[in-house]
């Protein structure tokens, strides 16, 4: 198998360059009249002004307006990065080693660069901050949850990290803050069907086999509100907080579920009550238990008051 080539540009801002691999055959005259058909997103005069100033390139250099089609060679450019509201809290590491970083993702900051969010992502500023431009999560959090992610350092070490998570050889336990409702009785495992549509922001339960489980415990309630610890056995697209909304209890900050309520990006009140607390797992490369948990705690648990005001969390 032939070797992609090394990208002749270096990370920006801890991203890696777009790469793009020419067809092996097609009409073209140009590049440019290549890339015009390929991304269609970007208005040709926007191609045109970053061929004008060589931010497209291949092995030999700049591409320019009239470099003539070449089958079956790379190019690679950095995209346009979009206008994005920086997320006001840090992020914390609760364990680095040579292989592994571990992490305290705050709530609002997604973990991978996607759509409106670049920079202001947990791998990226993780890239940045500790200097790892190769750095690589495992699995993933929603932007909205707190708490541990797990990275790689290297990427021939992500395949056998993303395995465990795959395969479901990772403990992973979460405590959420929801209201308290004496008539529900816990502990209790909740199976359902969720089903996730592509383009619908959430997901729904419908009859069917079950293909999520979580065993929710109440860990204690005072003043109406309940503390709860969430060990899922599977992961579902928002699991958790179906399956809270479906108790009766959802989750505090859930603009999602019962009901879909429309926040702005800049708006950090009153965060999604939910902490990825706890990984744990047997290290697939030294065979040794590993367990971390996070430094991290819920506001509304701890002053409810501040929470529910206007300040940010």
């Amino acid at each position: 198998m032939t070797r992609r080539p090394a990208s002749p540009l270096p990370p920006r801002h801890g991203l890696d360059a777009a790469r793009f691999r020419l067809p092996a055959d097609g009409h073209w005259a140009t590049i440019r009249d290549h890339l015009v058909d390929r991304i269609p997103r970007l208005p040709p005069r926007r191609i045109d002004a970053m061929l004008r100033e060589g931010r497209i390139v291949g092995l030999d250099g700049p591409i320019t307006t009239d470099t003539p089609y070449a089958p079956n060679t790379y190019l690679w450019f950095h995209r346009d990065l979009p206008d994005e509201v920086p997320v006001p809290f840090d992020i914390g590491v609760v364990h680095r080693d040579d292989d592994l970083v571990v992490a305290d993702k705050p709530h609002f900051l997604a973990t991978i660069p996607r759509g409106r969010h670049v920079l202001e992502t947990a791998l990226v500023r993780l890239r940045r901050d500790l200097g790892l431009p190769l750095l690589s999560p495992a699995h993933r959090l929603d932007r909205v949850t707190a708490g541990l992610v797990l990275f790689v350092t290297r990427p021939e070490l992500r395949g056998p990290y993303q395995t465990l998570f795959r395969d479901r050889a990772v403990r992973k336990e979460y405590e959420a803050v929801a209201p308290y409702d004496p008539a529900l009785r816990l502990p209790r495992t909740v199976r359902s069907r969720i089903v996730k549509e592509r383009g619908v922001l959430t997901a729904r339960e419908v009859p069917g086999e079950p293909n999520a489980e979580t065993h929710v415990e109440l860990r204690e309630h005072r003043d109406g509100l309940g503390r709860y610890r969430l060990r899922p056995e599977t992961g579902r697209t928002h699991q958790l907080r179906v399956h809270m909304s479906g108790l009766g209890v959802p989750i505090l900050g859930d603009t999602f579920y019962p009901e879909l309520t429309e926040t702005a990006l800049d708006d950090f009140r009153r965060p999604l009550q939910l902490l990825a607390r706890t990984l744990e797992f047997t290290d697939p490369l030294s065979g040794a238990p590993r367990r971390f948990d996070s430094r991290l705690r819920l506001r509304a648990w701890t002053d409810y008051a501040a929470w529910a005001g206007d300040a940010p969390a």
